[in-house]
């Protein structure tokens, strides 16, 4: 019997597999209760905390109306509003904030200081995005995965993109037997605990992970063609022409999709840059399943929230 109260959701490295598929499988389950109007109310009094320091639209909405639906209350802040922005410390804010709320959902630059609240906190705390994970987004993109495709185990996945979301992507595949082919420009390798980590579960579920900068020979027979922003948020305006300039041979097109499975879907977690990660045509595709993928962002969140809090 999988039980996930107070567990933080930081990274997907820090689940099982049998985890991770009762949050998919609860996922569906609570998809199916908001489709036919039914109520799932697990956080009836209950006070979630949402620190902000990245813009957002799908995390910040999707995680509101997700605690709304579940019957609880949330608040928004950012750290200038703060004293975190006076500079107090995030052990002495997290050990504040325990006392008041019954879980955190924080997205900000930096892993450890998502790390810092959860050693502080005794409260679920859950990552909404950092510059190393997004955990919850590749979730979601699990579950779409599973709902589109109709399986994980052996399907075959084009990842191009950056490397937050990327992480995510590798770790998720890998526990789940996905074949995975990340194409990235050579100077930007992942993050080398993470590659270690995924590419261990890769090898214990028998699947393919595999790094290389030839789209065409990748792309051939995917049933999956992911494409993320090739830069993150708070990036110099000199970094990201670097990572424009060196991600340019990499953007996904019409005649990308079809070296793919008849059948292969498109996914990107938005926001989409338009003539850069991938067309205009590709985005508005049949073969384009985004905003499937970005609603599941809604019911992945629930499904965490009911599990964690």
């Amino acid at each position: 019997m999988v039980n996930l109260k107070n567990k933080d959701f930081l990274s997907l490295r820090d689940f099982t597999r049998e985890e991770l598929e009762y949050l998919l499988n609860l996922s569906l389950q609570l998809k199916t209760i908001q489709k036919s109007g039914g109520l799932f109310r697990p956080l009836d009094g209950k006070m979630v905390a949402m620190i902000f320091n990245k813009p957002s639209t799908r995390t910040r909405v999707s995680f509101q109306v997700g605690i709304s639906q579940l019957g609880g209350q949330s608040f928004y802040m950012q750290s200038q509003q703060m004293q975190l922005g006076r500079g107090e410390p995030v052990k002495d804010t997290a050990r504040v904030l325990d006392r008041y709320v019954d879980g955190l959902v924080i997205r900000t630059f930096d892993q450890n200081e998502v790390k810092e609240f959860a050693e502080y906190m005794k409260a679920p705390v859950i990552n909404a995005l950092t510059d190393l994970t997004h955990p919850c987004q590749g979730l979601a993109d699990l579950l779409t995965i599973k709902e589109k495709i109709g399986y994980l185990k052996g399907v075959k996945m084009l990842y191009v993109g950056d490397l937050n979301m990327c992480h995510s992507i590798m770790l998720g595949c890998a526990k789940f037997g996905v074949d995975l082919s990340v194409v990235i420009p050579r100077d930007f390798p992942p993050d080398k605990e993470i590659l270690r980590i995924a590419k261990d579960e890769a090898k214990k579920n028998d699947s393919i992970m595999e790094f290389s900068e030839d789209l065409a020979k990748s792309a051939k027979g995917a049933e999956v063609i992911y494409a993320s922003t090739w830069w993150s948020m708070g990036q110099s305006e000199e970094e990201i022409e670097r990572r424009k300039k060196a991600f340019k041979p990499f953007g996904i097109t019409s005649a990308t999709m079809r070296l793919a499975k008849p059948g292969c879907i498109f996914m990107n977690p938005l926001p989409a840059e338009r003539g850069y990660e991938q067309t205009e045509e590709v985005l508005e595709s049949p073969q384009s399943v985004i905003f499937d993928e970005a609603e599941n962002r809604l019911h992945v969140q629930k499904a965490i929230l009911a599990s964690v809090i």
